[in-house]
Parts: C-alpha cells; structure tokens; sequence
C-alpha cells in the first residue's frame, strides 16, 4: 500500500472497531487491538508498500520519517490525559501506598527486571539495565479501561492508576539514564556528571510542565481564552510543553506534559469536566490508531527472535519480579493482603513500553549492541501477555478478593421522595443494589426507615465522587422535585456512564417548542413510556397506586399479562435474562416469554372494595359510639 489516507482511514477502521467490539462484548480493547494489527500487519501484509524491502518493518516503510513523530505525539497526549485524571483528593489515606510504589517500588522494579532480563533472557548487563527501566511502566492506556471493565473497588483502582500514569514518565528516563551511560559514559562525562544532568534536567522539565500547567489553568479562569478555543489551546500547549522539555533532555517531555496535566487537575477550573472529555476522546482515538500502527509494525523476522528464554522471562516477570516489587515496596503502608495480591497481579505494559523499546532498541543496535534488536520483541511479548493475562483475569481476582461487586450493576437514585424511597425498596426486593442520595436529611428519612441504603450530600459535589463509587451502578435515575438539578446530574454523569443509561423525570412540557421546557440536550433519558412528571407519580403514590412483580412464561404468556394488565398499568422496568431494562419515553419495552416485569399499576379494586367496606364500617361503629355515650350524658328525667 502506497497511499497514506487509505492507511488512515483503515487504521481508524481497525481500531475504533476493536474498541466498539470491546465495549459490546466485554473483552480487553487491547487485546483485541493487537489481534487486528497483527493481522493487519505481518499476517495479511495490507500495510506493507510496493517498494519495501524484505524484513523491513512495514509501517516505517509507510510512514517514512513521520513514523516516530506520529508515535511521540501521540504518546505525549496520551500521557497529559492520564495525568489530568490525577486529582489529589482521590489520595486520601492511600499516600503512603502510592508513594511507596513510586519509591522504593520503582528502584526494586528496575532491579529486579534487569536481573532478569540478563539471566532469564540472555540480555548482557547493559542492555538488561535499560530494559529493566522500560519494564517499570504500567501503561494507563491499559489499566483506566481494565479499571472500567472490571468494575474494581475504589482504593485499589486509585493505587493501580496513579502507579501507571507516574511511573510512565519514570520508567523512560531511566532508559534514558542508562543510553547515555551507554552511549557517552566512556566519551566525554563521567557518570556523575551523566546521573546529576539527567536529574537537573529532570527537575527542570517536571517544573516546566507545572508553569505550563499553572499558565493554562490561570488564563482558563480568569477568562482570556474563549470557550470554543480551549481544547485546541491545550492541545497546542501540550505539545509546545513536550518538545521544549524534550530539547532539555531526551524522553523529558513525558515528565513534563504528565506534570503538567496533575497541576491542571488540581487547579480547579470550572471548564475541567468538559476538557477531560475532549482529551479524553482524542486519547481514545490515539491508542486506538497508534496500537494498531505498532503491531502492524512487527515483522516475522522479529518474532521469531521471541524464543524459549523469552517465555520464562516473561513468566519470571509476572509470576516473581512484579508481586515481589509490591510485597516489598509496600510493607508497612498499611494496605490489606487482599488489595497487596491484586496490585501485584495486575502490571499490564502499553503504548509507552512498546513506543520507547522500539526507540532504543533501534538506537543500541546503531551503537553496536546487537541483542538491542530483541528489545522490540520482548516489548511485543510483555505487551500481549500482560494484557491477555491481566485483561481476562482482573475481574474473576477482583471479585474473588471480594474488591469488586459481586452483584448485577445497581441503581443510583438522585431525589428522595416517597415515590422512589417505593421504587428503591421494591428494586431491593429484585435483589438490585440500590442506593437514595439527597441533600435533605429529612427527605431521606422514609428510605432510612425503609432500609435503603442512603447518601446524605449534593450528588454533584466534587467531594461526592471520593464517597460514592459510581462503579457500582449501571444506572442513574434523575428524579429530584428540582428539573434543573435533574438535568445537571444527567449532563454531569453521562460522560462516565453513558446517556444511554441516565433517566430523568419529565421536564419537556407539551413540546419542545414550549419556552418553560428543559432543552433536550441537557437531559437523559424520559423515564417510563408516559413520560410522567413527578407530581404525576406522587399523585399515584398517595393514590394508592403499587409496585407489582410478574414472570412472564409459556404458561403464562406476554399476551395473557397485556390482556390482565389494563390500560392503566405502567411498566417501570424488565429483567430479561439477569439484565435491569428501566421503561423509556423514547425506547418503550415489551415483555417476552422469561422475562420479570416490573409495573407500577392503581390498587387491585378488591381490595379497594375491602378498604372502602372497612372504612364503612368504622364509620358505623364511631356512629354507634357516638349515639352510646349521648345515652350515657343524657340527663335523667
């Protein structure tokens, strides 16, 4: 192939496809990433020029000298979205053990790889050192979606984040120590000269990224930058932040542009939401394509370097170099054992490790170290095993540990109200993890009494997310008595949940040309086919109207519940093979044979027939009472 847009739009293809079957079906986007580039690449040749030389590795061929720029830019990105992610307020009681995987648990990590790496692996000492600096990274393009997949509890998934986005940046300059000792230690610097200009640099280049940091977060706040050019502002500032870093010391900029996106997450900036969605998108769209362009990248030349020696390093990497780096780094900080074993299963590589050992592989075999080829296919090798390994096992571990839900995805209900303290009690009933948040402590007392469990705050407090773990819940029901606030919750929890599964109460009016009606941009879904509004449903309530469970079977059929039903039923939801459905304005469901439906339906008329013969009744006899005691009071004559 010889045309360059084609080769974009197939990578686009190839990668958001992966993505899209990863999110339909449940699987590691990673792995699945890896498999079409492999095949893509090596397997089908599709990327491979007409004039490219045997064995030379096709995207480099295609690309030319834009090859590596692509893969720096992209990583540099990829770097500052991880680190605008980064809020200190998530380290609370966790400082010790984040920093304990910091240091000591880089130097042990370094170590460690590099002793295996030279004995397992056959690498000689110098090169087994620079490997084992690229082996400390824990690649967040890897680890923020195995953290959404397996729904992990919150501490644990705060370690293995800000391990991998810190660690990152690290790793690689310890390549880069170990390059130049390599490649100038026996020129014109001694070592201590090579050591105390890479730490200098390395300062520099963390504070420069803080500046940069500090400058866009001030200039966003006090308004010298529009809305619309935001995004395209940081996206410039970014890079500008990576190159001049990176002319202070090669492989810097990764320090800088991550330094950068934890001072901006930690500047309060009204607009942070709405540019993390954006860096979080182009993120998305850059390990998408550039996943794909690194494993189109092999060549069955490389692979076959992959021998025995490389299988039992890569087993000795994770069955003994990673949990002994935990174990150790973390005694005495007060982490449980349970949360310890999984941190020290879970160490998935990506795009950095991969990115960098292709650099210095490249670049050591320039420098007359030949085993510096096998850097690349060692890197692939991690790449895969880790993300296979940890991508299929951290949700069995996690739940296993008893660090992840066990249970289906529950329901997170905004607004108290009699109504839905009746919902969440009879979701309850369905075994469905329910939980009632409300600023009013008042309103909450019915759902207290009822035992639901409760949440006494502002549920778009900043402070809210480091005491609700959102990943508990597949679903969001808006239903405050305040529309306003309802749409806010919508707007504010759809991009981490999905608009698909956020409902709201009505608050359209008659039509959207209503000027009172809430702008459909700003809600969720309309919860249930009527589209009633609150006071509607507490109408109902105190109506008398009830919650009522029905099986659907073959014995009693979707058209036997339709027929015994009666137009006045409303369905609230369907359980269909284990899976929570709520009842939508704009998506209506209909039952099927197997299914659990859920209806909120007016008091069966027996009953009311009993209620009204019973309160007759005791009209009858407070009338009797009445006359009795006359009798008595009346004066004898």
């Amino acid at each position: 192939m010889d045309n360059l847009v084609l080769a974009v739009a197939i990578i686009g293809v190839l990668g958001i496809g992966a993505q899209w079957l990863a999110w339909r079906f449940n699987f590691p986007a990673i792995v699945l990433m890896s498999i079409a580039g492999v095949l893509a690449g090596p397997v089908l040749g599709v990327f491979t020029p007409p004039g490219a030389a045997p064995g030379e590795p096709p995207m480099e061929a295609l690309f030319g000298e834009f090859y590596r720029p692509i893969i720096s830019v992209a990583v540099a990105v990829i770097l500052f979205e991880g680190g605008l992610q980064l809020n200190f307020a998530e380290l609370r009681g966790l400082q010790t053990g984040v920093r304990r995987l910091v240091f000591p648990g880089v130097a042990i990590a370094w170590a460690l790889s590099a002793i295996a790496a030279f004995y397992i692996a056959g690498l000689t000492w110098q090169v087994a050192l620079l490997f084992g600096g690229i082996m400390v990274v824990t690649g967040p393009t890897v680890i923020i979606p195995l953290l959404r997949q397996s729904k992990l509890s919150q501490r644990p998934a705060t370690l293995l984040k800000w391990e991998g986005i810190v660690n990152d940046p690290i790793g690689a300059l310890l390549a880069v120590l170990v390059f130049e000792f390599l490649v100038f230690g026996d020129q014109h610097a001694t070592p201590i000269e090579i050591v105390s200009s890479i730490v200098l640099a390395s300062i520099l280049t963390a504070g420069w990224g803080y500046i940069i940091g500090r400058f866009a977060a001030g200039a966003f706040r006090r308004g010298w930058v529009p809305e619309f050019l935001k995004p395209p502002v940081l996206l410039t500032l970014v890079l500008v932040c990576f190159e001049t870093a990176n002319q202070m010391q090669h492989e810097a900029g990764l320090l800088a542009v991550t330094a950068m996106g934890i001072t901006m997450a930690n500047s309060k900036i009204a607009s942070i939401n709405e540019l993390r969605l954006f860096k979080e998108n182009i993120a998305v769209m850059l390990v998408s394509g550039v996943f794909i362009i690194l494993t189109a990248n092999l060549t069955f030349e490389s692979v076959r370097e992959l021998d025995w020696s490389a299988f039992w390093f890569i087993l000795a990497m994770l069955f003994v170099v990673r949990p002994l780096t935990v174990f150790i780094s973390t005694i005495g900080a007060g982490l449980p054992v349970k949360e310890r074993l999984l941190v020290g299963w879970i160490a998935p590589r990506g795009i950095v490790a991969v990115a960098v050992a292709s650099f210095f592989g490249a670049a050591l075999a320039e420098a007359g170290y030949v085993d510096g080829q096998k850097l690349i296919p060692l890197a692939f090798g991690m790449v895969f095993a880790t993300v296979i390994a940890h991508g299929f096992s951290i949700g069995p571990l996690a739940k296993a540990l008893d660090l992840a839900s066990k249970k289906r995805p529950g329901v997170l209900i905004a607004g108290a109200s009699p109504w839905s303290t009746a919902l969440g009690a009879k979701l309850q009933e369905l075994d469905i993890p329910v939980l009632i948040a409300d600023a009013s402590w008042r309103r909450l007392k019915p759902a207290r009494l009822a035992n639901i469990p409760t949440y006494y705050g502002e549920i778009l407090s900043e402070v809210t997310e480091h005491h609700i773990d959102l990943n508990r819940f597949g679903y969001v029901l808006a239903v405050s008595g305040n529309e306003a606030h309802n749409a806010l919750v919508s707007t504010d929890l759809a991009p981490e949940m999905g608009r698909a599964a956020i409902f709201q109460v009505n608050a359209r009016g008659k039509d959207d040309e209503d000027r009172q009606a809430m702008s459909y941009t700003l809600q969720g879904r309309t919860f249930l086919h009527s589209a009633a509004p609150l006071d509607e449903l507490l109408r109902r309530h105190y109506s008398g109207w009830i919650y009522q469970k029905t099986k659907i079977s073959e014995e009693y059929s979707p058209d036997d519940y339709k027929r015994d039903a009666g137009a006045d039923h409303e369905i609230v939801a369907i359980i269909r093979k284990g899976v929570l459905m709520f009842a939508s304005h704009e998506a209506p469901i209909s039952p099927e044979t197997g299914d659990t439906v859920l209806a909120y339906i007016p008091k069966p008329r027996a009953e009311l027939r009993k209620e009204k013969s019973s309160d007759k009744g005791d009209e009858n006899r407070e009338k009797s009472a009445e006359k009795s005691n006359e009798k008595k009071t009346r004066p004898q004559s």
